[in-house]
């Protein structure tokens, strides 16, 4: 409400006792996938925030129902037992599944840089369950995770174990090819690999996954940070094809030049500021894609009613590498 006193201000806030944590992706405790008629917790409470410490393995529960402007935490899920029950640590993404919270994780356990995968945790004490993988197949880098339920597909992508990420973007790594560049499909319910596609090694770093909406439909777009050919960034749509699952570029977002001098040593050579696309996200409708560019500092949005043929239908600018376009008042 711009007429309000309190219009545009901090409200509120909760203080965590820790510092290193390194917070990225919340999660709700529940959703569409835990409430559905046939799921396992047809009654339980969307309430408490699940909030994954990407550097410290620690998971907060947080209690969002009584003071909605001071949340309260209500339970600390130590490193400890997300290695001991799962194998798992540098958790990152949280969904509500209809067996319990699905936590991606980047990082083995007990000294072991991978594989990263998805821990199970439990709706209503927030336990570690175990691991989620049976059969992983040749997954072994990790990041983000989604599914199309209704068919019991579950989707994962990669990023990097923690020695590749926590100190940085490595160059060396970046040049070398050797972050993550796939897509991996699952069965959800056997929880069994089925399929890796590969976008290429030159496209380094497939983070995000958007599905479709639509329960119906069996398509979903993905993100890309960067090309080491041309420091471009691009989004993927998965679909299937003849029965098996293929991935196909719709969108190329080209670096833009730039002064060598105003640039991070990794880049200057190239002379440009790479999009370096971060997060996507896809209207509940499924008509729009709204398009993080973390290094130009660049908000797209895209008409992607035609998944195939998207349409960049407005932009605009926060930030930037080099830009540094102030935040609009």
């Amino acid at each position: 409400d711009p007429d309000s006193a309190a219009y545009g201000s901090v409200v509120g806030w909760t203080e965590l006792p820790h510092t290193g944590d390194e917070l990225h992706h919340f999660g709700w405790n529940a959703c569409s996938s835990a409430l559905c008629p046939y799921a396992p917790h047809p009654h339980i409470e969307r309430r408490y925030l699940v909030v994954p410490g990407l550097r410290s393995s620690r998971i907060y529960i947080i209690d969002t129902k009584d003071k909605p402007t001071a949340p309260e935490i209500i339970k600390v899920v130590e490193p400890e037992e997300l290695a001991e029950r799962a194998g798992y640590s540098r958790p990152h993404t949280v969904h509500c599944g209809p067996e319990g919270l699905y936590v991606t994780a980047l990082g083995g356990a007990n000294g072991n840089d991978g594989p990263g995968g998805i821990a199970l945790l439990d709706h209503t004490s927030f336990e570690v369950l175990g691991q989620w993988e049976v059969d992983r197949g040749p997954q072994y880098l990790a990041y983000d995770a989604w599914w199309h339920i209704a068919h019991d597909v579950l989707v994962t992508s990669e990023w990097g174990t923690p020695s590749m990420v926590e100190n940085g973007l490595d160059a060396e790594l970046l040049l070398g090819r050797r972050y993550g560049h796939s897509l991996h499909f699952w069965d959800l319910r056997k929880r069994r690999h089925v399929q890796e596609v590969d976008l290429g090694d030159e496209h380094q770093m497939v983070l995000e996954l958007r599905p479709a909406h639509d329960p119906t439909k069996q398509y979903g777009f993905a993100g890309v940070v960067i090309s080491v050919e041309d420091l471009s960034a691009s989004i993927w749509l998965w679909h299937r094809e003849n029965g098996r699952w293929t991935a196909t570029k719709v969108i190329t977002i080209p670096a833009e030049p730039a002064d060598p001098g105003s640039l991070p040593p990794v880049i200057q050579p190239f002379g440009a500021v790479p999009p370096l696309v971060t997060d996507i996200d896809l209207s509940v409708d499924d008509k729009w894609l709204y398009v993080s560019c973390w290094g130009t500092g660049e908000l797209k949005r895209y008409d992607v009613t035609d998944p195939f043929k998207p349409v960049e239908a407005g932009s605009v600018r926060i930030g930037g590498i080099t830009g540094r376009t102030p935040h609009p008042a």
